[in-house]
């Protein structure tokens, strides 16, 4: 969920992510993984911006992640391979405060060769950062702010003040789900307007998500009830798992419970 709000907002706000990340309000549009003629490593987390000059390479993580030396290094050279000409700018964004090292690596080092790339830990970052332009709002709850609930009250004020209504439902809704690393539900509630979010692309896929979700558990505990009735009527787990679809370990879990 929050890789996709991540994306969201650096796909339709890069201009204000150039600003930001590379201190220059420079035009950047959306580069697929597939034009690097290869497959993502993880397409979910992989946001990839591009100018006539610069390649931009953001990676946002809620948790540590131990590989992401190695996908930095490796799509540094992807890079480099389908645009030898282009400079790169390779940037981890971690958004949830922990004490692990893993945060602070910033380098992907073997034998004859070493990448460097950047890691902005966003509590640590200043509030102000973010609350200069509209695509950056969200992140303002998560900075280095003493005050959570202030520091996501000064974010409704800005997107009160924003015009366009689209917009400010993107805006809302990205900000209200982000500051939910950080504060209570009922907190968000109060500060950030329902009725605005509820417009937003964002609050609207991750509804069509859920229901999409509910809708395979659904299959899934239907199915499973028809495999136990099977079983009770002494059929083999073969059988059952063929009929069923489930796979035959779980239908083995089941014959044991």
């Amino acid at each position: 969920m929050f890789d996709n709000v991540c994306k969201f907002l650096a796909e339709n706000f890069a201009t204000d992510f150039a600003s930001w990340l590379l201190g220059e309000a420079i035009a950047l549009t959306q580069l697929s993984p597939k034009e690097l003629s290869l497959e993502p490593i993880r397409a979910d987390a992989l946001i990839l911006l591009q100018s006539n000059e610069v390649v931009l390479h953001v990676e946002f993580q809620t948790k540590p992640d131990a590989g992401i030396p190695f996908r930095m290094a490796d799509y540094r050279l992807r890079v480099y391979r389908r645009f030898p000409q282009k400079q790169m700018r390779p940037v981890v964004i971690y958004l949830a405060q922990t004490a692990s090292e893993l945060v602070y690596q910033t380098s992907f080092v073997i034998e004859n060769l070493q990448h460097q790339f950047t890691v902005i830990r966003l509590w640590e970052q200043p509030t102000e950062i973010f609350l200069q332009t509209p695509g950056l709002l969200p992140f303002a709850t998560l900075s280095n702010a003493n005050d959570k609930t202030t520091a996501l009250q000064q974010v409704a004020t800005q997107i009160e003040q924003i015009s366009d209504r689209r917009m400010q439902s993107n805006i809302a809704a990205s900000a209200a789900l982000l500051a939910g690393l950080v504060l209570k539900e009922d907190v968000i509630q109060r500060l950030l307007r329902q009725d605005i979010m509820r417009e937003s692309v964002i609050y609207q896929s991750i509804i069509a998500e859920g229901l999409e979700k509910g809708r395979e558990q659904g299959q899934q505990e239907k199915a499973r009830q028809i495999a136990i009735n099977m079983l009770k009527e002494g059929m083999s787990a073969e059988v059952v798992a063929k009929f069923t679809g489930l796979a035959i370990e779980a239908v083995e879990q089941l014959e044991i419970t």
